[in-house]
């Protein structure tokens, strides 16, 4: 199908999705995840072949291993992605909430209130799951959504949406096109001129992925290019809580864009050889002369360096981070203080691991992405931030002229 035709079916079934109830949106979740769970084998059968083809992508270079970890899907992704879509529908509805109700004049009444978005273009590499969680976002704040994923997953990504426009249609009353999915090269390029239907590109990917997208489209991009995450060991930090921390950031998921890259340690903590040889025996590779500081190695790679003090520290994140996230191990709750308040970052820590910046785990449900754009919406992004605002007027046949003239005033009363 012509793309545009697409972009048109997706701004119709936006119209549509964007008024109907909280319990038809919930009920479409619900059978999503039935679904799905239902034919899982299926799913993995789909997956396994996307793998195969994999293996000789990445022998050619043509893909990252960290590309092909973050492709697998298995029991304990799948079960994940289920209950992920499942705590979607038991969130509260994002839509139609008034965030603000302030009374003009007598019968004159202003309210600011949540509304969808539009139309959303995604486009991601690799992770087949996100499917299943974008597209229960969007249901849920209601928007329409265009999906295009990489080559490397295009069995399970056709597999899985296949599920879920089969389990829609199985809703009575829910919008046609809601989800839909391209395959195509020409298809990105079509996607980021589209600016006509297509109100927001959300790219999950490598960082060349999403400069890409950024520097070649007019239509608004939210979304991160690099997860260059720090964690700075302050001189009176614990040395057991150090070890479990950076190591738990470092090993946990090494390919994940909130994977800590650089730790930063204060020239007085008197552990610090402790914590290195720790890391060491985590199968941690250390660097203390990286090429760069500004790098994503997204593997069990981690770069060091003494600072010597919470303000170097700080200058040094500020200057080489990716404004992602960043934690400090300390005991001193002033100097703790001052980190999250100057660390410019969408996620600032204090005795926790970096890769607690999730969605999933923020409770949102599930995430479409993490932004570290200082727009609507910053870190992990879930159902908030894929809602905007619009402002409703009650009135009683009030005009302007009679406030320019004097004859009446506002007395801008907030009722809420």
């Amino acid at each position: 199908m012509d793309f545009i035709q697409i972009a048109k079916d997706a701004k119709e079934a936006s119209l549509k999705i964007a008024d109907i109830s909280t319990e038809l949106k919930n009920k479409a979740l619900l059978k999503i995840a039935d679904e799905i769970e239902a034919d899982k084998e299926k799913v993995f059968e789909a997956n396994k072949q996307d793998l195969k083809a994999a293996e000789e992508l990445v022998n050619k270079g043509e893909i990252t291993k960290s590309t092909f970890n973050r492709l697998k899907l298995d029991e304990n992704k799948m079960r994940d992605m289920l209950q992920g879509i499942r705590d979607i529908a038991s969130l509260d509805d994002p839509i139609n909430k008034k965030l603000l109700v302030r009374e003009l004049d007598t019968d004159l009444t202003l309210y600011k209130v949540s509304c969808p978005i539009g139309v959303l273009g995604i486009i991601f590499e690799a992770r087949p799951d996100v499917i299943a969680q974008i597209s229960s976002l969007a249901i849920k704040s209601a928007n329409a959504v265009i999906l295009k994923g990489g080559k490397e997953s295009i069995n399970t990504n056709k597999t899985i949406l296949s599920i879920i426009n089969k389990a829609l249609d199985e809703v009575e009353s829910f919008p046609k096109n809601v989800i839909q999915q391209v395959y195509s090269r020409d298809d990105v390029a079509q996607m980021l001129k589209c600016d006509k239907y297509i109100n927001l590109i959300i790219p999950r990917g490598g960082n060349s992925l999403v400069k890409f997208i950024k520097e070649n489209t007019k239509i608004p991009v939210l979304g991160h290019a690099d997860g260059i995450c720090h964690i700075f060991v302050d001189e009176t930090a614990d040395i057991d809580m150090a070890i479990k921390v950076v190591t738990d950031a470092k090993t946990q998921y090494p390919s994940a864009c909130n994977a800590v890259e650089t730790l930063l340690i204060h020239e007085n903590f008197s552990k610090k050889d402790n914590l290195l040889a720790s890391l060491q025996l985590s199968e941690i590779q250390l660097i203390d002369k990286p090429e760069s500081w500004a790098h994503e190695y997204g593997d069990k790679i981690l770069s060091f360096k003494t600072v010597k003090n919470v303000d170097e520290a700080i200058e040094h994140i500020n200057t080489y981070g990716s404004g992602h996230t960043d934690s400090i191990i300390t005991k001193n709750i002033e100097n703790a203080e001052k980190f999250m308040n100057k660390v410019d970052s969408a996620g600032v820590y204090f005795n926790a691991s970096t890769r607690f910046a999730d969605g999933f785990r923020y409770g949102f449900g599930a995430e479409v992405g993490i932004s570290t754009n200082k727009t609507h919406a910053r870190g992990p992004v879930g159902l908030e931030g894929l809602t905007i605002y619009k402002y409703k007027l009650i009135g009683n046949g009030q005009i302007v002229g009679d406030y320019a003239s004097g004859e009446k005033q506002f007395h801008h009363k907030d009722l809420m």
